[in-house]
């Protein structure tokens, strides 16, 4: 593995702001994940990554997203490109929102976007995963055109709750008050119960804050690979 100078490491920009409290949990984990990168080569706060943040409360209306696309698309452009003026590669913390990532891909810019699709794919082909469930806001467990995953539905077997309803709910529970308020943690813990899949992927940055572990269940952290791959970038040169 060849890394860029430190002069030369890329620099990663977050959209963030659906919720707040999703992009710091994906920049502690950007940096968590740039430590076990370097390991020995990281000698402090000059091997940290270069980020830059942006957060908009108005992309939290992507909880209801065919309702408020309106809203949502011109204020998730604006700061995309204002980011993509000032960093190489770009994540939005939100796996609903990665629904535009079509959309911001098409239009040449500076960033390239790093996609939660993009990243659930790989990560599925890597470990050979045929089936698996899926854990999101209504937007993303239904599967449709307002879906950031409704097309890995036609490589993988994807499995979503019977009641997607609840999982919503909880998701806004957890924005509002915590992940480790009240009953949230009993309420999820029996809703992944009821999956028959083993691999469960966390399809919302919410979710990973829910400090539950379920027995013969395997959870997939996407926010976590999402600031694996974003590392990746920034710090490892193009060895081919």
């Amino acid at each position: 593995m060849m890394l860029y100078p430190r002069s030369e490491r890329r620099r990663i920009g977050l959209v963030a702001g659906s919720g707040p409290e999703a992009g710091v949990d994906l920049w502690s984990k950007i940096i968590e994940e740039t430590k076990t990168l370097l390991a020995e080569h990281y000698l402090g706060d000059l091997d940290g990554p270069r980020v830059r943040i942006i957060s908009s409360p108005i992309l939290g209306m992507s909880m209801e997203l065919e309702r408020n696309d309106v809203a949502v698309w011109p204020e998730l452009e604006r700061v995309f490109d204002e980011l993509a003026s000032q960093t190489d590669y770009i994540a939005i913390a939100c796996n609903t929102l990665n629904y535009y990532d079509r959309q911001l891909k098409a239009s040449p810019r500076n960033a390239e976007l790093i996609s939660v699709a993009d990243v659930v794919t790989e990560y599925l082909d890597d470990h050979g995963h045929s089936s698996v469930a899926l854990l999101g806001a209504a937007p993303v467990t239904k599967l449709d055109r307002w879906s950031a995953y409704a097309r890995l539905s036609d490589h993988f077997e994807i499995e979503v709750p019977t009641d997607t309803g609840a999982l919503h709910q909880i998701i806004y529970d957890v924005k509002q008050y915590g992940g480790d308020h009240r009953d949230v943690d009993s309420r999820f813990s029996d809703l992944v119960s009821g999956l028959k899949s083993k691999t469960i992927l966390l399809a919302c940055t919410e979710l990973p804050l829910v400090p539950v572990t379920v027995s013969g269940k395997e959870f997939v952290d996407v926010t976590r690979l999402l600031a694996r791959k974003l590392v990746h970038k920034a710090f490892v040169a193009d060895e081919t």
